[in-house]
C-alpha cells in the first residue's frame, strides 16, 4: 500500500496533539490564530468545502489576499483530500478564466477585493458553479479601488453560480460537517502552481502531500536553521511557490509563527510591518530589496530580522552589498522554481558569495550539462538539471512539455549556470526567451501579442535587459505602423490594461525593423543588443 500521509495533518494537527496549540501560528493585520484555534477553522472550512460537495482530488481555485482564511483554505482543501489552487491575485478577468478552464474546478474562493476579476473570470469558466466569497481582510488599503467601487455581490456573477460567504461555509461544516482528514497518500495531488518558468504558456505543475514535507524539512531547517521561536514575513504571497514556503509550510512545520499581510507590499508599507511585528527571518526578491535601499528607510526597519533570503531572480552583489551596509542583515540568495517547490541551491550564512547562488541544499543534486546533454567541466556555462524528491509530478495537461522539462530524475530547469572549483554556482541567464521581472515569469511572446494589438503597432519584439540595479525588466522594442506615431507611455498603458500589470514592458523603443532570420524569425540576441545599444546612448 502507498504510504499515509497528508500535508495538512503534518503541518497543523501534530503540533496541537502535542501540547503546542496554545503558540501562535499566524498573524498580521488580518488577525491572529493559535495553533488550536487555526485548526479548528481548518476544520470547519473542511467540513464546509465537503458540505459543498467538493470531493478528494478536485480542484479548489483561490483568487485572494494572504490572511489567515487563505492559508485555511488551502490547508483544509488539502485536509479533505482535494487539491488547493491558489493563483495570482493580479491576473485579469480573462486571464484568470483561461486558468479556472484549465483547472476544471467547481469551485473557487475569493477575497471580495478580487470578487470583480472572478465575475469576469467565471462569465467563461462554464464548469464553476460555486463561489466563497470573503469579506476584505483589514489591513488592505484602498480595498474597494481594486474592484473600481463597491465590492460585487451574488449579482455580479453569471447566472448558475452560488455565491455563499466564507463565514456561512465555516458555520455550516461547524454544525453539520465531517471534520475529519481524508486518507490521502504521500503521493496524492495535493497542490497546483501555475508557472510560466521554463516554457512560455502558463501550466499547472502538480505537486504531491510528500513534496511539502521534503521542501519544509531541507532548506529551512539547514540554510535557515528555523524554529518554533521564528516569526516569518514574506514580500512574496502564497500564490507564489516562493512565499508558499515562506509563510506557510516553513513556519508551521517547524511549529513558528507566520505573518500575514493582505496589502500589495510596497516599502514605507512594509517597513511599518516590520516595526510592528518584528519578523525574525525575512524574505523578499531581489528587486524588492533594490526598492527598500532606494526608500530610505531608517537603518533599524530589521533591527529583529536575523536572516534575510532571496530567490525569484539572482540578486546582484552590489544590492546585497548594500542592502547589508544599509540595515545590517545579511541576505541568503538562491535559486528555486515552481517545479522543485522552493530553493534547491543557496547561500548560507557565514560563507555567502555575493552574486552566486551558492551549492546544493542537502538533498538535492544539480549537474550542468552542453547542448547534448554531456556534463561540463567547472568554469564551463552549461544547462543547469537538478533531481529532487520535492520534483512535481508534471504539468497538468501538458505530456509534450512535462515530457522536455521532466526528464527521469531529472528536471531541466531552463537555466544557464556555471560552477567555480570551490563547488559554488552562479547564473548566467536563462536558456530560453522567458524574462524574470520582479521575481515572476513574462512570456514575451504573451506581451508582443498584446502590443500587437494596438493600431499603431506593426512589428514587436519584447526582451529582457537589466536596469541599472542589475535586475531583468522587460524592453519593447516597437516597430510603428504606417503612419502612426504611438507614444510610449500609451502603449505601456495599453499593456497594462489588457495584462497583469508586471508583464507590461518598463520601456518601449522604436526601431525601423527587426533582426530576423533567413527564415524570418526574430533573432531575439540581436533585438536584445540593439535594444541595450539605443539606451545605453540615451542614458537610461
Amino acid at each position: 500500500m502507498p504510504e499515509p500521509f497528508n500535508a495538512c495533518t503534518y503541518l497543523v494537527d501534530r503540533h496541537v496533539a502535542a501540547g503546542g496549540g496554545e503558540r501562535v501560528a499566524v498573524t498580521g493585520p488580518a488577525g491572529t490564530l493559535s495553533y488550536a484555534g487555526l485548526l479548528a477553522v481548518v476544520e470547519d472550512l473542511a467540513a464546509g468545502l465537503r458540505e459543498l460537495g467538493v470531493r478528494p482530488e478536485e480542484r479548489v481555485v483561490m483568487v485572494a489576499s494572504d490572511s489567515p482564511h487563505l492559508l485555511a483554505m488551502i490547508l483544509a482543501a488539502m485536509r479533505i483530500g482535494a487539491v488547493a489552487v491558489p493563483v495570482n491575485t493580479m491576473l485579469t478577468g480573462r486571464e484568470l478564466a483561461e486558468l479556472v478552464r484549465d483547472t476544471r474546478a467547481r469551485i473557487a474562493f475569493v477575497s471580495a477585493e478580487f470578487a470583480a476579476t472572478a465575475a469576469q473570470a467565471a462569465a467563461d469558466a462554464p464548469e464553476l458553479r460555486d463561489v466563497v466569497l470573503a469579506r476584505v481582510p483589514d489591513g488592505v488599503p484602498d480595498a474597494d479601488s481594486a474592484t473600481g467601487g463597491a465590492t460585487p455581490g451574488a449579482a455580479a456573477f453569471r447566472p448558475g453560480i452560488t455565491v455563499t460567504s466564507l463565514d456561512e461555509v465555516t458555520a455550516r461544516g461547524s454544525r453539520y460537517g465531517d471534520r475529519s482528514a481524508y486518507p490521502t497518500w504521500a503521493d496524492s495531488a495535493a497542490l497546483w502552481l501555475y508557472t510560466s518558468g521554463t516554457t512560455g504558456s502558463a501550466k499547472g505543475a502538480v505537486h504531491r502531500h510528500a513534496n511539502i514535507r521534503c521542501v519544509a524539512e531541507s532548506y529551512p531547517r539547514e540554510v535557515l536553521r528555523i524554529t518554533a521561536d521564528d516569526r516569518c514575513y514574506s514580500v512574496a504571497k502564497l500564490f507564489f511557490a516562493y512565499g508558499l514556503g515562506n509563510s506557510a509550510f516553513f513556519p508551521l512545520a517547524a511549529g513558528a509563527t507566520t505573518i500575514l499581510d493582505p496589502a500589495r507590499p510596497v516599502p514605507e508599507l512594509v517597513a511599518e510591518r516590520l516595526t510592528a511585528y518584528k519578523p525574525t527571518l525575512f524574505f523578499a526578491v531581489p528587486s524588492f530589496y533594490a526598492a527598500m535601499v532606494a526608500a530610505g528607510l531608517p537603518a533599524d526597519t530589521l533591527a529583529s530580522a536575523r536572516l534575510a533570503a532571496s530567490a525569484g531572480e539572482t540578486l546582484p552583489a552590489g544590492i546585497y552589498q548594500r542592502f547589508l551596509d544599509r540595515f545590517g542583515v545579511t541576505i541568503l540568495d538562491g535559486i528555486g522554481s515552481t517545479e522543485a517547490l522552493h530553493i534547491f541551491v543557496s547561500n548560507r550564512k557565514g560563507s555567502v558569495q555575493p552574486g552566486t547562488s551558492g551549492t546544493p541544499v542537502t538533498g538535492y543534486a544539480v549537474d550542468i550539462r552542453d547542448e547534448q546533454g554531456e556534463p561540463v567541466a567547472d568554469g564551463v556555462p552549461g544547462h543547469l538539471y537538478l533531481k529532487a524528491p520535492s520534483a512535481a509530478l508534471g504539468y497538468w495537461c501538458r505530456t509534450d512539455t512535462t515530457r522536455e522539462v521532466f526528464q527521469g530524475e531529472w528536471l531541466q530547469t531552463g537555466d544557464v549556470y556555471v560552477r567555480s572549483a570551490d563547488g559554488t554556482y552562479t547564473c548566467l541567464g536563462r536558456s530560453g526567451d522567458m524574462i524574470k521581472a520582479g521575481g515572476i515569469w513574462v512570456s514575451p511572446g504573451e506581451v508582443e501579442e498584446r502590443l500587437l494589438e494596438h493600431p499603431g503597432v506593426a512589428q514587436a519584439a519584447v526582451v529582457g535587459l537589466a536596469n541599472a540595479d542589475g535586475l531583468e525588466t522587460p524592453v519593447a522594442c516597437v516597430v510603428p505602423a504606417p503612419d502612426q506615431t504611438p507614444d510610449p507611455a500609451e502603449l505601456v498603458a495599453f499593456c497594462r490594461d489588457g495584462l497583469a500589470a508586471f508583464k507590461r514592458p518598463r520601456t518601449v523603443i522604436f526601431v525601423e525593423s527587426l533582426p530576423t532570420t533567413a527564415t524570418g524569425k526574430v533573432q531575439r540576441f540581436a533585438v536584445r543588443k540593439t535594444a541595450g545599444e539605443l539606451l545605453t546612448a540615451t542614458g537610461h
